[in-house]
């Protein structure tokens, strides 16, 4: 039978989202479900892990090394952790995206990259070319498979789980070559764009950092999260962490608003799980409007204002 191994992600004592999609991923391929958090005292993400419908166990891993949550001081309590579990999964963010290939080359295991769906126990989806085309691979079970969770293709597990909660300890010796200086992230009271239900995003057509103004203000009508395409990354309208599509972010929120975004490939491979797509571009050949379910040939410098006004 199975045993697979969760590794959690979350920030200032709160489990991200992107674990219980993860937890998703875990019950698919059956067995026994363990969430395991890293923290200095994880009391209370382990609490929110626990209520996660599947998970058979949750294990409390402290440490004081585990503040910052360093994939350098992580992947060798993992790889310890790990003994004995026939799957570890990690989310498919940044977070896990970093992680992932440092334990598995520490287990000398190849990594199953962006797992959209699970045929059985070793047998896995993934995307290849950008999201156009799908391939089946088979993973040695052993020693243990290990890979990374393609979020926009799992719903989030529910809630309602009453999983026990223990510590573990490991003995690991962690590497004092990498350590946190400091962290630069923007705050902000919307919605996470990877676990966020509606997402608005904008593009060079914004033509400015100041006019993404209109993209924020139907955005927080809507509680909506906020994306852009690379382009507008490229010109420095918009951080980074913000970019949608293949060489960013990919996601599968149920409401998409497209703003002033052509459609190049690279950004339809971030959307195309989203369940209704809705596109507002002035040039009415612009190939976001080929995906889209609605699509409104406009200014959107008029249209946007308008239809903020109404929302």
């Amino acid at each position: 039978m199975s045993k697979v191994l969760v590794i959690a992600q979350h920030a200032d004592g709160k489990l991200s989202a992107a674990v219980s999609k993860t937890v998703s991923a875990a019950v698919a391929i059956g067995g026994e479900v363990v969430v395991a958090v890293f923290a200095v005292d994880g009391a209370a993400v382990a609490a929110e892990a626990a209520k996660i419908a599947g998970v058979t166990k949750v294990l409390t891993v402290n440490n004081a090394a585990n503040e910052h949550l360093l994939a350098a001081a992580l992947a060798p309590q993992i790889v310890e952790l790990a003994k004995g579990y026939s799957h570890v999964l990690f989310p498919g963010t940044t977070f896990g995206k970093d992680l992932a290939p440092r334990v598995a080359a520490k287990l000398d295991v190849q990594q199953v990259s962006d797992i959209m769906a699970v045929n059985s126990p070793t047998s896995f989806d993934r995307p290849i070319y950008a999201g156009n085309a799908i391939t089946t691979v088979e993973a040695p079970a052993s020693p243990l498979i290990l890979g990374t969770v393609r979020l926009a293709s799992f719903q989030a597990a529910a809630q309602g789980g009453s999983a026990a909660v223990e510590s573990a300890s490991v003995s690991a010796t962690i590497p004092t070559h990498t350590r946190f200086v400091n962290l630069e992230a923007q705050k902000s009271d919307r919605p996470e764009l990877q676990s966020a239900n509606r997402v608005v995003s904008g593009g060079r057509a914004l033509a400015s950092s100041e006019n993404f103004k209109i993209i924020y203000d139907l955005a927080d009508k809507l509680r909506a999260g906020v994306g852009a395409s690379r382009a507008a990354v490229d010109s420095g309208y918009v951080p980074n962490d913000m970019q949608v599509g293949q060489t960013g972010k990919i996601i599968a929120p149920e409401l998409y608003i497209a703003i002033g975004i052509s459609g190049a490939i690279q950004h339809l491979a971030g959307i195309k799980d989203a369940r209704t797509i809705v596109a507002i571009n002035k040039d009415a050949e612009a190939p976001i409007f080929e995906v889209a379910d609605f699509g409104l040939v406009g200014d959107l410098f008029q249209v946007v204002p308008e239809l903020t006004g109404k929302v």
